[in-house]
């Protein structure tokens, strides 16, 4: 687990612009035509428009896309009754979660009132602006009350998602668990640990998927809930046992299929597991510390199929795989409610979603892929993107067949590939690169040790399972700068290159390149002073296999990095060029850009191997290539040098590579906007295709362009360079690279470790 301190914590929420939401405008508004129609008096016309038909709020306004996120504080996370201002960071969190997951706008609202019925009557003054509301950390038995009024008063979909939002992913998850062990859910013995809001909500789900009454025991802070105790509130009635020879959890559990805790850390031993049933079902969901570590259960029963809330463990039960998708199906048919057959849908699609073959970063070709669908892997990440396709679509199919929706959606294909597109690629790419690279965590070594972005990048990476990190430089600067930085150093080996302990590693790498470029002058002399700078070292590293994979750049002259890399690494046999790409991700799709690193002023046969090389690495990120040649003109407009070099490239590719969907030389312009491209150059390989691949004819316009949408857009974001071309995963990084860049060069470096390693068992077998 990443550790989180107060001070980062507080650093995150404060820097820049307070807070982690804001609200955008979505129509146009620079002009006075733009404002009078944003306003007075054009207003006016949507304004009479609803009011003759109330559901064209859903037409005219954001009310077909807002959730108001609701709570009155008084059980937030992990904190108690805190208060309503309080849990306004948790409520905006929500929002943020909401937006990035679904593409859902929120309003948080936090509501000083815990009297439930003047907090239902708050909330339905304010319910017209809203196409559903998200109810949050309000403590039971109120919550139930509260839902159920707004449920019958409200004409919007309501959802308490402490309840249902668990209960519908721990569902999923032991619908799958179940079917793992071979058991048959309405034979099973269930011992759920916790009575509050989740466990009754969880419990109930459980009974629908066919779990019976009489093979469920449920516990509180008192113990067992058996039906002779007084005081018990309504829910806990419901679940309250006759049986009178059970009253403690050790005595609940013997001889139990399923334990389900949401409840507190720690309350379920070794020795209670010990005595489940063969294969037992552990679900420990108390957060951050569950009911027994992962190790603990796993030690007293290696059979055990197990999950927890927490991201580094298998099998995460996670809220945000449901809630994003479930409020998006509703919203998009205008539905009236979440009722229990959108729920059961949602249950269902995340259940199917973990059997079916997981999507990869890495090209299918390459067999990156190792989760199957069994007892590791039996409920879905939360970063797979289908997410949002089939959980959205399967609950807006529910509210409609169920008679809840306003709306309905003739076209299922069309509407899960408009999901699917809906956020952009964004999280989509970063994500997937991130759970890539974390299933197959590679030793990389990074150059520059004792510069804090490096530093901090590394730590990261590690923390986020991404790499096993190796620094390069004096272990004690290092020290001292990871101290400056309150960064833990345990887990990271640091190699200080020019220590005496180094100096057998350094003349044997210093024999092994001698050997390797004794034909270019090299003396072994020379080689051994070389092994005394970060990048020759590194790479030796690599070559050698001692590391998988290296970062560098952050303050390394280009044209040094480069000279090492073909000195050390080498050019992959059927290029005679290498280069390097950033990838653009936008709500409006991903693109690559070459060479952005490398080639100032490629001639012809450098753009032929960089439009090969890009193509290569555009299908390595599972997208089909095609390929602008980009020029400052069109297709022979001009005639000059610049212009020459590119269409020779072109034709040159199109002779030798028919396959290849790639065309020029184009103005970025035209290359970008198919419609205005195929009316006037009908005649492209381009034509009917979205153009995703740009090789630029220089050096100059490739940085530039990338550049100047990183300064102009900051909501777009851009990964890179990544090399193309070299023997092994040695992957650069810019001087003004942040953090976050270099953890996802690392990412990337990671993944191409991987591949390199499994096409050499391949080529091997």
């Amino acid at each position: 687990m990443v550790k989180i301190s107060k001070e980062a914590a507080l650093a995150y929420h404060e820097d820049g612009r307070p807070g982690k939401i804001e609200v955008k405008p979505t129509k146009a508004y620079r002009t006075q035509t733009d404002l009078s129609l944003a306003y007075s008096p054009g207003v006016a016309f949507p304004c009479l428009e609803i009011q003759e038909n109330p559901d064209d709020a859903y037409k005219y306004t954001d009310k077909g896309n807002l959730v108001a996120v609701i709570s009155n504080g008084t059980a937030v996370l992990g904190l108690g009754d805190i208060g309503a201002m309080s849990g306004k960071p948790v409520m905006e969190g929500k929002g943020l979660l909401f937006k990035i997951y679904g593409g859902i706008d929120v309003f948080d609202i936090e509501v000083d009132e815990k009297d439930p019925v003047k907090f239902c009557e708050a909330v339905e003054k304010i319910a017209p602006t809203f196409g559903g509301i998200n109810l949050e950390d309000i403590k039971a038995p109120e919550c139930f009350y509260i839902e159920e009024r707004l449920k019958k008063t409200l004409d919007i979909p309501v959802m308490h998602d402490d309840q249902h939002g668990t209960a519908i992913i721990s569902a999923a998850g032991l619908k799958n668990a179940l079917e793992v062990a071979k058991k048959d859910i309405k034979d099973v013995r269930i011992v759920v640990n916790g009575a509050g809001a989740a466990a009754i909500s969880c419990t109930k789900l459980y009974m629908a998927l066919g779990a019976r009454k009489e093979n469920i025991l449920m516990l509180d802070s008192k113990g067992v809930i058996t039906s002779d105790r007084d005081n018990l509130n309504e829910q806990k009635r419901f679940f309250a046992t006759d049986r009178r020879d059970v009253h403690t959890l050790a005595e609940a559990i013997n001889g139990a299929d399923v334990f389900v805790g949401l409840s507190k850390g720690n309350v379920l031993t070794k020795d209670m597991v010990k005595t489940m049933a063969k294969d037992p079902i552990i679900f420990a969901l108390a957060n951050p510390v569950p009911e027994i570590s992962y190790e603990d259960a796993m030690e007293a029963r290696p059979d055990t199929l197990m999950s927890t809330g927490r991201t580094d463990y298998p099998n995460q039960i996670n809220n945000v795989i449901g809630f994003p998708y479930i409020f998006r199906g509703a919203l998009d048919v205008h539905a009236t409610a979440i009722n229990e057959e959108m729920k059961m849908a949602a249950v269902h699609a995340i259940a199917d979603l973990a059997k079916l073959p997981v999507p990869d970063v890495v090209n299918d070709v390459y067999k990156v892929n190792n989760l199957k669908f069994g007892r590791e892997y039996f409920i879905p990440k939360p970063v797979d993107p289908r997410l949002i396709s089939e959980v959205s679509a399967a609950v807006a199919k529910a509210a409609i067949e169920s008679g809840v929706a306003r709306k309905t959606i003739d076209d299922w294909e069309s509407y899960k590939n408009s999901l699917s597109v809906l956020l952009g690629q964004e999280t989509k790419l970063t994500q997937k690169l991130y759970a890539t690279a974390s299933a197959h965590p590679q030793r990389v070594v990074f150059a520059e040790g004792i510069h804090p972005t490096m530093l901090r990048a590394a730590v990261q990476a590690k923390a986020e399972g991404i790499c096993q990190p190796i620094l390069l430089g004096n272990d004690e600067r290092i020290a001292k700068l990871a101290k400056e930085l309150d960064l833990s150093l345990e887990g990271i080996e640091v190699v200080n290159l020019r220590h005496d302990n180094e100096a057998e590693r350094r003349e044997r790498f210093a024999r092994i390149l001698t050997q390797k470029r004794q034909r270019d002058g090299y003396t072994f002399e020379e080689a051994n002073d070389k092994m005394f700078e970060r990048n020759y070292f590194g790479m030796m590293m690599v070559e050698t296999g001692e590391a998988d994979a290296f970062i560098t750049g952050l303050y390394t002259k280009y044209s040094n990095t480069i000279k090492v890399a073909k000195e050390v690494i080498g050019i992959r046999s059927e290029y005679k060029h290498f280069g390097t790409m950033h990838i653009i991700n936008s709500p409006k799709g991903t693109l690559f850009l070459a060479d952005t690193l490398i080639n100032n002023n490629p001639n012809t046969e450098e753009l032929v191997d960089l439009a090969k090389l890009s193509s290569t690495a555009v299908r390595f990120f599972n997208e089909k290539p095609v390929i602008a040649m980009v020029s400052h003109s069109n297709f022979g407009s001009d005639t000059s040098e610049g212009s020459k070099k590119v269409r020779k490239a072109v034709a040159e590719l199109q002779t030798s590579n028919p396959e290849m969907i790639v065309d020029g030389e184009i103005q970025i312009g035209f290359a970008l906007n198919r419609e205005q491209r195929d009316s006037l150059y009908p005649f492209t390989r381009l034509k009917d295709k979205d153009v995703n691949t740009l090789v630029f004819p220089n050096l100059t316009s490739a940085r530039s362009s990338y550049k100047m949408l990183q300064a102009l857009a900051p909501d777009v974001e851009i990964i890179g360079p990544i090399q193309m071309g070299l023997n092994k995963p040695i992957h650069f990084t810019d001087f003004g690279s942040s953090v976050r860049d270099v953890v996802n060069i690392t990412a990337v470096a990671v993944i191409d470790a991987y591949v390199d390693k499994i096409k050499s068992r391949i080529n091997k077998a």
